[in-house]
């Protein structure tokens, strides 16, 4: 379960006919308030309004003829099952279908209907849709596109970490959020590839600590029984392949709470005018609340902005 900087470069020149060059801009607001050098990747203003199509091109890009024409199936909390239905899209893929936890945001699932997708809300959490959706696949014979435990998966996102070196020359740390950690492992790859020195920083959601605790005990937490968050894609179990491949490339884990989310939801509008989904914005909450100790440029991912209005409501009061 190896994925190299030449795969992430792959990826990177594969899928980018498809996916938005996003922004790396500078925050002058959380600039002075953190007292570091804030460059924000905003991959909130990715095609889905997420990061997730990097790694679901990429995906599908791989796969032969034969697989993507038995139909692709898919399990999501939201933003993967968006960048399915994108990808396949994008790629004339005809059949597929996305199992996606039935309290997903309204916001995602309302999108996810947009497209000629078959959409099956089941569950309460990711788990619950990814055994829905395994089965669908093993009785239909479907082609099954991981969320994240997938070496084509963590190769795609890395091309995120390839943007960033490409758009700014020098910079301290990245900060990234982690669920089930094929972004950060991507992103982890690059960064270490080419600037060894830099520190790559995840940021787990403290009600679904996964990925802190696999680093801690030496093995992958897939599943994982987790408290109820508000960070649907941050909940769950953190993935083999990811732990495979950054279990020596991350330098920390950290972790941040509901309510730290919640004000760096609204911090964010208040600084820079930027929507960001509870998921996306566990960066910023890290960075702002002082989780771990920065200097110099920081590099903040905003990996998702899909946020329904109830969400946001409760956040901004």
């Amino acid at each position: 379960m190896g994925v190299a900087l030449a795969d992430v470069r792959a990826a990177h020149e594969r899928i980018a006919p498809h996916v938005r060059r996003t922004p790396l801009a500078r925050s002058p607001l959380l600039s002075r308030r953190c007292g570091v050098d804030v460059r924000l990747k905003l991959e909130n203003l990715q095609h889905t309004v997420s990061f997730k199509p990097r790694g679901a091109l990429n995906k599908l890009m791989t796969l032969g003829p034969e697989q993507r024409s038995r139909g692709i199936v898919a399990a999501s909390a939201g933003n993967h099952a968006l960048g399915v239905a994108y990808a396949c899209e994008v790629l004339g893929i005809a059949e597929a279908d996305l199992f996606v936890q039935a309290n997903a945001s309204p916001a995602k699932l309302a999108k996810i209907r947009e497209y000629p997708v078959r959409l099956h809300p089941v569950g309460a959490t990711y788990e619950e849709a990814q055994q829905a959706a395994l089965a669908h696949a093993r009785r239909t014979g479907a082609t099954f596109a991981p969320a994240y435990d997938d070496e084509a998966v963590v190769a795609g996102q890395g091309s995120c970490g390839l943007e960033i070196l490409d758009a700014l020359e020098g910079f301290d740390a990245v900060v990234v959020p982690v669920g089930g950690g094929a972004l950060s492992a991507g992103i982890a790859v690059a960064v270490k590839g080419l600037r060894p020195g830099v520190r790559v920083i995840g940021v787990n959601a403290a009600a679904s600590p996964s990925a802190l605790l696999s680093f801690q005990r030496g093995e992958a937490l897939d599943p994982f029984e987790h408290e109820p968050s508000m960070a649907h894609g941050l909940a769950g179990g953190y993935g083999r392949v990811p732990f495979a491949v950054a279990r020596h490339l991350i330098d920390e884990i950290v972790l941040v709470t509901e309510a730290e989310m919640k004000r760096a939801m609204a911090t964010l509008i208040d600084t820079d005018q930027i929507l960001a989904e509870p998921s996306g914005i566990a960066g910023v909450a890290a960075v702002i609340e002082g989780k771990t100790r920065l200097s110099g440029r920081v590099v903040v991912v905003v990996s998702g902005g899909n946020v329904d209005a109830a969400t946001l409501r409760e956040a901004l009061r």
